[in-house]
């Protein structure tokens, strides 16, 4: 028995290859901070190394849209970025649960929170802000860049950096003077409602020495997907559900606001503290895919049968301190990140098609003993908290010999509570101290990391220079809790697996105390050789690695980490208005923590695969008087070496039955390709500026193109749910502004591609159905889409 859909909490969960790339390294002064005064405007500085470089200097692949870019390429969030970053594919159900992917490292983990922990590290300024569940879900307003590092930068940036790193960086108090600006945006979705967004930032200057910066903001995106009316008859209770109060046009909106301060104090010549606080609460509705059945007759509908929600509330804190110890640099920093999510979910596809199937519906009686409608839905409350803290000293960057040294620890912990509801339910399948669970999980994981890390650069010639770095690390993992049904619904898992006394609040008793722990070192080794001062090439190895954890069933052991080797090779060049990047790289995936769906929908991961990705990231642009060309793209051949086989051995051998006799079956032949990102993705930006009178007019288009990519890694649950085609997206804009004011109007998505980003389904393996439509025993399928066309007309003013 298997239900071929994972979940991401509370919810349902989808892999999603959401579409995008672009500029590797884009060399306009607005894709990221501007150069200090009397330097190059077109020099592009960023802090992927952790300390302030020319981007064209920097020999790794990496992307930075700055202020400028971001706004002219309408991007709101992490999202709309990623069209514009190469390497990067990035997956989510909505709003607020996102899972980042570089260069095809993706196996199609199902980012439930008792698994694996993300490939890809996310940092907001100097702060890792990573959960399980994705990425925060940060609005992109006065944000001074968003850097993509591709590849491995664990021996910088550590654990969760596997495969790269995501840098959002934030706009700094200035002390040159008091100033600020505020936009508005007005905006609508094809066969949706009306948006909008208003924000603003001012920065106040205190005194020569300090800044205040405040930023605060508003969104509500309209919704597009229509929950349309249904029914259902459950066949073992007769009982008919409808979704009569439910029933609505566009009921996926969404509404964002937050704010955000920042305090800079020059103590004096040499020493500067930063502390910083940022909040955003974030409410959604409704589901964010359209339903593939009989039910519907149009995209962009579905038939939900229970309420659908979110409420993201998170704020984060932190100090920046830094300084010199005679002519070395040093930087303490150090936060807090507390985020609370309440969801509430639909759960009854699960209930109906196991009914249909095998008759459970039977087991849900009242205390009377009469059948109860089976209907389940989910309500799901998730606490996180990180505390952080890294020390790092760097030598004088003109030295012939340089290092940069370092510590680092964190400790994140995830308190997980999830409540599957059937109303009315007998008190003897109810979970003991619920109203009406039929189960219940509430955990309480704990991730930790402690490391030492350096980098030494040493320049050989005036040209020529080697860097090699390492990282010493240590990480401990703990989950404990509860997880099952009552001792009334089955007499071997929930409270009938019980072995102590509650240790979580909330909890019947507990079934679940493990602990896995780990030490070791990565390390990293760069030559690069300046041609000119212009034209470099570089060549890299460097490795990456994700910590291993917990299989919450007892019969699981721990699973260990997986480590990623990079081999790459490029050069970044610059002649005149032309530019010309360009990445070569083959990576190893070692040991891959892969996760499925196993007994009861339970996840479960083990370190069953080796993968082999070779790829090539490249951008080329032009840039001369009000004309700016560019286009970039990735290609990746991402493929398993090794059969994939349903019980894990050594030899990767799917003839050999497991230690308990248990006939073993291939899941997927080696040279299956990666699910989740495609062979190949590319985009396009031409945009030109000219005067007009004492305004300057612009107009700007874009394509974006996403090939096409495998739903699962599995062979069976790929032909289920079906590959997801290839689609391409077109954006333009068209707007003037002068030294105060600036207005614009936008198409996004202009010719409303339907182009779908992943499906899901629950059913039973035998009996899903055709992905082209549903049997009466079969499952319901959806599929995510992208938004549809959105037309914004936006103002704004500085001050």
């Amino acid at each position: 028995m298997r239900v071929i859909s994972s979940r991401l909490a509370s919810r349902r969960s989808v892999t999603i290859a959401l579409f995008g790339s672009s500029a590797l390294v884009a060399a306009q002064p607005a894709f990221a901070q501007n150069a200090p005064a009397g330097e190059d405007s077109n020099v592009i500085l960023v802090t992927a190394q952790k300390r302030t470089q020319n981007i064209q200097d920097v020999p790794i692949a990496i992307t930075a849209l700055g202020t400028e870019k971001l706004r002219e390429l309408q991007v709101k969030e992490l999202q709309d970025a990623v069209k514009f970053i190469p390497s990067v594919t990035i997956q989510t159900i909505q709003p607020g649960f996102s899972q980042v992917y570089f260069r095809g490292v993706a196996s199609g983990e199902n980012a439930n929170h008792s698994a694996a922990l993300p490939t890809v590290g996310t940092y907001l300024d100097e702060m890792p802000i990573t959960t399980i569940q994705g990425a925060l879900d940060i609005h992109a307003y006065d944000i001074a860049r968003v850097e993509a590092l591709a590849g491995p930068q664990g021996t910088l940036y550590g654990a969760s950096s596997m495969a790269g790193t995501i840098k959002i960086v934030t706009n700094k108090p200035d002390y040159s003077g008091t100033y600020g600006a505020a936009d508005m945006e007005l905006n609508s979705v094809a066969h949706g409602d009306i948006g909008g967004v208003a924000q603003g930032f001012v920065n106040l200057k205190l005194s020569d020495r300090s800044a205040l910066r405040v930023v605060g903001w508003y969104r509500h995106d309209g919704g597009y997907i229509d929950n349309v009316a249904g029914s259902r008859t459950y066949p073992t209770s007769g009982a008919t559900q409808t979704n009569a109060d439910l029933v609505e046009k566009n009921y996926n909106d969404v509404d964002t606001y937050g704010a955000r301060m920042a305090l800079g104090i020059e103590l004096d010549d040499n020493w500067t503290i930063t502390p910083t606080l940022m909040g955003q609460v974030q409410k959604t509705n409704g589901s964010f895919a359209q339903e593939r059945s009989t039910a519907v007759s149009k995209k962009l509908q579905t038939v939900q049968y229970n309420p659908e929600s979110s409420k993201d509330e998170w704020y984060q804190a932190a100090l920046t301190i830094e300084g010199k110890l005679g002519n070395w640099d040093l930087v303490a920093t150090g936060g807090i990140l507390n985020r609370k999510d309440h969801t509430e979910s639909d759960y009854s596809d699960y209930s109906y098609f196991y009914d249909a199937v095998l008759g459970s519906g039977a087991y849900f009686t009242d205390n009377a003993g009469d059948p109860v409608n089976p209907n389940q839905y989910i309500r799901g409350k998730d606490k996180y908290k990180r505390q952080f803290g890294e020390l790092r000293i760097t030598s004088p960057q003109e030295n012939r010999i340089r290092l940069m040294a370092g510590l680092f620890a964190q400790r994140q912990s995830h308190l997980i509570s999830q409540d599957y509801i059937i109303d009315g339910i007998s008190d003897a399948i109810t979970v003991p101290g619920t109203d009406s669970d039929i189960w219940l999980t509430k955990q309480k994981r704990v991730d930790r990391d402690y490391a030492v890390f350096g980098e030494l650069s040493f320049d050989i010639t005036d040209k020529l220079t080697a860097t090699g770095g390492g990282r010493l690390y240590k990480y401990k993992n703990s989950l404990v809790g509860f997880f099952g049904y009552s001792d009334g619904y089955s007499s071997r898992t929930g409270v009938a697996a019980c072995f102590a006394e509650a240790v979580i609040a909330g909890s019947p008793c507990t079934n679940l105390d493990k602990t896995t722990s780990d030490s070791g070192a990565i390390f990293k080794a760069n030559l690069t050789y300046k041609l000119t001062p212009d034209w470099l090439i570089y060549a890299t190895w460097s490795r990456g690695f994700r910590p291993g954890g917990i299989n919450r069933r007892s019969t699981l052991p721990p699973y260990g980490p997986d480590k990623l080797d990079n081999y790459e090779f490029g050069w970044k060049s610059q002649i005149g208005a032309f530019h010309f990047n360009y990445a070569m790289y083959r990576e190893d995936w070692n040991n891959i923590q892969l996760s499925f769906l196993g007994e009861n929908g339970l996840t479960l991961i083990r370190n069953a695969g080796v993968a082999q990705i070779y790829g090539v990231e490249f951008d080329v642009g032009y840039r001369k008087g009000g004309l700016s060309l560019s286009a970039a793209g990735s290609y990746n051949d991402a493929k398993i070496r090794k059969d994939f086989c349903a019980i894990a051995n050594a030899r990767f051998d799917c003839s050999l039955a497991g230690s308990d006799g248990a006939e073993n079956a291939l899941l997927a032949k080696a040279g299956t390709r990666l699910p989740i990102t495609a062979s190949f993705k590319g985009n396009a930006v031409a945009r030109y500026e000219f005067p007009v009178g004492n305004w300057q007019g612009h107009i700007q288009g874009a394509v974006n193109y996403i090939g096409k990519r495998r739903s699962d890694l599995r062979n069976l649950e790929n032909h289920i749910k079906g590959e997801f085609a290839a689609y391409t997206t077109a954006d333009f804009s068209i707007g003037m502004k002068n030294d105060l004011w600036r207005v614009e109007i936008y198409a996004n998505n202009m010719f409303d591609s339907n182009g779908v980003i992943n499906s899901s389904v629950q059913c039973l393996e035998t009996t899903c159905g055709d992905p082209d439509g549903i049997s009466s025993t079969g499952g319901v399928f959806y599929d995510y889409v992208i938004r549809p066309r959105v037309i914004g007309l936006k103002i704004g003013r500085d001050f």
